[in-house]
């Protein structure tokens, strides 16, 4: 049987939890100026119907807009967020994929097709299939309904959690990462178009740490992973990773849940649950490389303000950052648990 947590004992780890990250990230984000190097800039997501953005991808159709959702418990929906205000210009409604179980990725393909991954799995590998949900990016912006094809996904290892699933800007080709503690994996989908009626199975091709989302550089050259504590840019040739990464200075986000490039490639794009989250915008492209830049850090890539770059211990007398990384730490743990204690196991589809 499992531990059973009251729902009020819950709700208070949960409170609990946010309010930590909450004052956590006001002691450690960036403020929204401050990353305004590169040809793209932070925001702040400010629709409340947004409570747990857990993916993004930015428009090839429509400047400045960023395309993200909800974790689980909301629906079939696609949001589309303007980075000049932050506010939703587009909601978008898939029909023809059922119920979704656990959206936690989105990827657009060079097909101009938005790809969501329907591949969470809280517990830890209890279904036996997950689904990619598949439609066009619209040209025209504002709330519709739209069909999407809808795909099987089935690991050839067996089931399991992920939170990252990313579309090659070249070859199409689809990968899901991972998120396993301690034997996170990369995975491969089939080399032609995925199936609507048989199974796609993904191949494992490599390892990778415990991540929460993933993405291409525009041109396809570089892939970049990031999870709660960290974020790395690989290097990508002939369909594999090519090299160990370089580490790039993400910021504090409390449950940072999505990452994207910016679509001139010049910056990472960083996001984390919460309401009124925060988008924060890392520079990485070589226009924005800043003379001097700390070792470490990717090439061209600015620490981001109130963080030291990845990898780097904090001075001795930043006592702040210290503490602000104990918080978070234990707030996510709170956060977390609490969230996978409160969700019921839904039943197979």
């Amino acid at each position: 049987m499992r531990p059973h947590l009251l729902p009020s004992t819950a709700a208070r780890a949960t409170a609990l939890g946010a309010a930590a990250l909450g004052a956590l990230a006001l002691l450690v984000l960036p403020p929204a100026a401050a990353v305004a190097s590169s040809g793209a800039s932070g925001f702040t997501i400010s629709d409340p119907r947004i409570k747990e953005s857990s993916g993004l991808a930015a428009s090839r159709v429509h400047p400045g807009v960023y395309w993200t959702h909800n974790d689980s418990d909301d629906g079939p929906y696609v949001y589309a967020v303007d980075s000049a205000t932050g506010k939703t210009v587009a909601r978008i409604t898939m029909t023809g994929v059922g119920k979704p179980r656990d959206i936690e990725a989105i990827s657009l393909g060079p097909d101009g097709q938005l790809y969501v991954g329907d591949i969470g799995d809280n517990l830890n590998g209890s279904w036996d299939h997950v689904w990619i949900y598949r439609f066009p990016e619209p040209k025209t912006l504002g709330d519709a309904t739209v069909k999407a094809e809808q795909f099987t996904v089935k690991y050839a290892d067996g089931p399991r959690n992920a939170e990252a699933l990313m579309v090659h800007p070249v070859t199409g080709r689809v990968y899901i990462a991972s998120k396993d503690e301690r034997a996170g994996g990369l995975y491969e989908g089939p080399a032609g178009p995925l199936s609507t009626t048989g199974t796609n199975t993904f191949r494992r091709i490599g390892d990778v740490p415990w991540v929460t989302d993933g993405a291409f550089s525009p041109d396809g050259g570089r892939l970049a992973l990031r999870g709660y504590l960290w974020a790395k840019t690989y290097p990508w040739k002939d369909g594999r990773v090519a090299g160990d990464g370089e580490s790039v200075a993400a910021p504090w986000q409390g449950q940072a849940e999505s990452v994207t490039y910016s679509a001139d490639g010049s910056a990472l794009m960083m996001g984390a649950e919460g309401l009124n989250s925060r988008v924060v915008a890392v520079p990485v492209g070589p226009a924005a490389s800043p003379a001097g830049a700390s070792p470490g850090a990717s090439p061209g890539a600015s620490p981001a303000a109130g963080s030291p770059p990845a990898g780097d211990p904090p001075a001795a007398g930043d006592r702040s950052f210290t503490k602000g990384a104990v918080v978070l730490v234990v707030a996510l743990a709170l956060t977390l648990a609490a969230k996978r204690m409160l969700r019921r196991r839904p039943a197979k589809q």
